[in-house]
């Protein structure tokens, strides 16, 4: 079990010693819903129906995934600060009070999607017909929320304590289990989409049980502790910093799960259920070709967080100038394959060719800026890293909030875009909110080494 050294080495050498096993951990954490899709999607006569379906079940489960990063992204920089301060008590505290906010919150989330599910759906924009499908998948994913949010939540702990492959073998554990049941349980038992979702909660609860055996482990050298009553009582400033500084990690993903409800709406209105089955394509197809950016700059945060933690602020502005090298260099070579092979990763998610005369144009416009994340990418991660909230949250909502819901509602109506309106709002918020982000985030980051030193 390796353990990386954040304080000595290569800078270069330790992001990508973090950053190339979470890079494998976020594609197979990836394939926990796209295996679903990919197998839901080829599911006799209704697949496209049925994917369409389960589109209208994302927000509801980036909601859940937007509490498990407040958690895990707000408290990990604290932690990787405190170890850095040589403060092990204090990072064994924050690390302690998160793992416990993770678990008083699966539990009412659990509880809001089996109660409310059927009218949360509607509101998204849920036809009679798709809630045949989405509902039941649902009810089942649901059961997972608590084993999901232990999985995720918990593995940047993990990672800034330095075991990148203990963070990369408790995805594999899932996902591979997830590849495996899905086919047995969706085709062989003829459960189609119940039992993807089964397949999945399976697969969450496995990885879930390899995260705990590794954090509660008498080798882990900050293992986790359950807080006592007294404890919680007294943890209210760190869950309160915890919360502050993760804000921008929840508001990120709850603006995406606001802009998928928008998009949902307004497509079947001015396009009908076909283009929330597109829709459903192009952000299977976002979360994959973007995971490799997410593993870059999420493997340079321990390593900007420790460095400031230690006042090493020649270290801190070397990471994030290869952070960003290393970004825009996968971003450019990334939106080539998607300008020339569009179709070919249509294909990938559907075999449908009947959608394709209308989801190739979609896709092209929708990814015809995906350069300029690289922009909001690194702003948004350095600002998290040095517990810059106020700024990460201010450019979180920035982006989706103002600018993709506006223009979701504005260019189909009022500029009469129809369909077309949907699926350019992300590309125009990528160059404007990206380019404000990174512009801000470059000062700021002169600003605070200068009066830090």
């Amino acid at each position: 079990m390796k353990q990386i050294d954040f304080k000595n080495g290569k800078t270069l050498n330790i992001i990508l010693a973090t950053a190339i096993p979470m890079l494998v951990a976020q594609i197979l954490n990836l394939l926990y819903n796209i295996v679903d899709r990919i197998y839901i999607a080829r599911i006799p006569s209704v697949g496209t129906q049925a994917l369409g379906a389960v589109g209208l079940c994302f927000p509801i489960v980036i909601l859940v995934t937007a509490f498990t990063n407040m958690y895990g992204s707000g408290g990990a920089p604290l932690f990787s600060m405190a170890r850095g301060k040589g403060d092990i008590t204090e990072a064994s505290a924050i690390q302690n009070t998160s793992f416990f906010l993770l678990i008083a919150t699966s539990i009412p989330l659990l509880l809001i999607g089996e109660l409310f599910g059927a009218p949360i759906l509607r509101l998204f924009g849920a036809s009679e017909a798709a809630l045949i499908y989405a509902l039941p998948y649902l009810r089942i994913y649901m059961i997972g929320t608590t084993f999901s949010m232990i999985a995720t939540g918990m593995n940047p702990f993990i990672n800034a304590q330095g075991f990148s492959i203990v963070g990369m073998t408790t995805v594999i554990v899932g996902a591979f289990a997830n590849i495996v049941l899905d086919p047995i349980f969706i085709f062989a038992l003829g459960m189609g989409i119940e039992g993807a979702a089964i397949a999945t909660v399976i697969s969450q609860a496995l990885s879930a049980l390899y995260v705990l055996i590794f954090i509660f482990g008498k080798k882990t050298p900050i293992p986790v502790k359950i807080l006592s009553l007294s404890e919680i009582k007294r943890s209210g400033e760190r869950a309160k910093n915890i919360i502050g500084l993760g804000t921008a990690a929840f508001i990120m993903q709850f603006t995406n799960a606001l802009v998928q409800i928008c998009c949902n709406n307004v497509l079947s209105d001015v396009g009908g259920d076909i283009y929330i089955s597109i829709m459903t394509i192009v952000n299977s197809a976002r979360q994959m070709i973007e995971t490799p950016l997410l593993a870059i700059t999420e493997g340079s945060s321990p390593v900007i967080s420790y460095n400031y933690g230690a006042r090493r602020y020649d270290k801190v502005k070397k990471a994030i100038a290869l952070m960003f090298i290393l970004d825009f260099g996968y971003s450019i070579v990334i939106w080539l394959i998607i300008r020339i092979f569009p179709a070919h990763i249509i294909g990938i998610f559907s075999s449908d060719t009947t959608i394709l005369m209308d989801a190739v144009p979609a896709f092209n416009l929708y990814f015809s800026t995906f350069i300029f994340m690289t922009f909001q990418h690194t702003g948004q991660v350095v600002f998290k890293s040095l517990g810059r909230k106020g700024h990460a949250i201010f450019f979180s909502l920035f982006r989706k909030a103002v600018i993709v819901v506006s223009l979701t509602y504005a260019l189909p109506y009022i500029f009469g875009m129809g369909v077309n309106g949907v699926f350019a709002a992300e590309p125009i918020s990528n160059v404007v909110g990206g380019g404000a982000c990174f512009i801000t985030m470059i000062f700021t980051v002169r600003k605070m080494l200068r009066s830090d030193q």
